[in-house]
């Protein structure tokens, strides 16, 4: 939908010079009224006066002309062709789909257990994308590597997915450029541009090895990429390690960051049914873009309503009712 209530941006601002009469407009209605109210001090006899004049109501009077003004302004501002957001389809993307294999995965408090969850979510994700869309797949780990180029091929792609296997290891920074190299790695178009791109990461815990993921937000930022992610995962979640057990809370707060940054969403998930709805959430934006489009036809619309009102008004004031 257009969002109308933001102001707009005009295609030919240089015309928005037209609403400089409005105030002259609106002095000079107020000038005429105070030449009016002076002459009508010159008949002392109302009587004669309302014989002769009518009998106005004065918000009527009032009312016309400020439609009047209002229809002029929506007029000037169609005038100016102002332009508005609306979401459309995307014809062709890139999506890199970066999901955690680390140990923590093997959690049970999503079940049956947070991989499994993960996989057949993504799985759903993978299904609803538009068939032109380019997807590849980075496994998040202490040694990240591309499991699948971003490629059409979707039954290749569910089957590199459930393939995963668990690894030691968090390393976020490493896994993020990974996924920055994978979009490279996309066909370009018929135009020979590439597709636009973004990243969907999921992950349960914090940045263990490697590099912190600041310098990969920055490049994804510089390279108009934005990294939508997921922190998957409850606070009570655990896992046994060598006869011990480790809490493996999600990271929430990094994984804000690092959408913020790139101009992504963060989203949470604490169950199998929530990583769902958030892929879905994730989906409606993947699968639109913004763009800019005239909006001219509804100003005029705007402009036609305030000019019947007008005219409605100035009928009642020239109209001689039965009393």
């Amino acid at each position: 939908m257009i969002e109308l209530l933001a102001l707009p941006e005009f295609k030919t601002p240089a015309r928005l010079w037209v609403l400089i009469a409005l105030p002259i407009l609106v002095l000079t209605y107020l000038l005429l009224m105070r030449l009016r109210k002076r002459m009508s001090l010159r008949f002392t006899n109302t009587g004669v006066l309302g014989t002769v004049m009518g009998s106005q109501r004065r918000w009527t009077r009032h009312l016309a002309v400020a439609m009047s003004l209002c229809s002029l302004v929506a007029l000037g501002l169609a005038w100016a062709q102002p332009l508005g957001t609306e979401k459309v389809p995307r014809q062709r993307a890139t999506v890199v789909m970066v999901v955690d294999t680390s140990l923590s995965m093997e959690a049970s408090d999503v079940e049956p257990d947070r991989l499994t969850a993960a996989k057949e979510a993504a799985t759903n994700f993978i299904d609803g994308l538009p068939d032109t869309y380019n997807v590849a797949l980075v496994a998040l780990n202490g040694q990240p590597s591309i499991k699948f180029p971003p490629s059409t091929d979707r039954g290749a792609l569910v089957r590199a997915l459930m393939a995963l296997e668990l690894a030691d290891g968090t390393a976020m920074g490493d896994a993020l450029a990974l996924a920055l190299k994978a979009v490279d790695q996309a066909p370009v178009g018929d135009d020979d541009k590439p597709a636009p791109a973004m990243v969907v990461m999921l992950s349960d815990g914090a940045n263990t090895v490697g590099a912190g993921p600041g310098a990969a937000v920055e490049t994804a930022e510089q390279a108009d990429i934005p990294v939508y992610t997921i922190a998957y995962g409850t606070q009570n979640g655990y896992v046994d390690v060598d006869g011990s057990r480790e809490s493996v809370p999600p990271d929430v707060e990094t994984m804000q960051e690092i959408a913020q940054e790139t101009g992504g969403r963060a989203v949470t998930a604490d169950s199998a049914d929530s990583l769902t709805d958030a892929y879905k959430e994730i989906g409606s934006s993947v699968g639109y873009e913004e763009i800019r489009k005239p909006i001219t036809a509804q100003y005029a619309f705007g402009a036609l309503g305030f000019a019947i009102v007008a005219a409605l008004g100035a009928v009642m004031m020239a109209a001689r009712w039965p009393r």
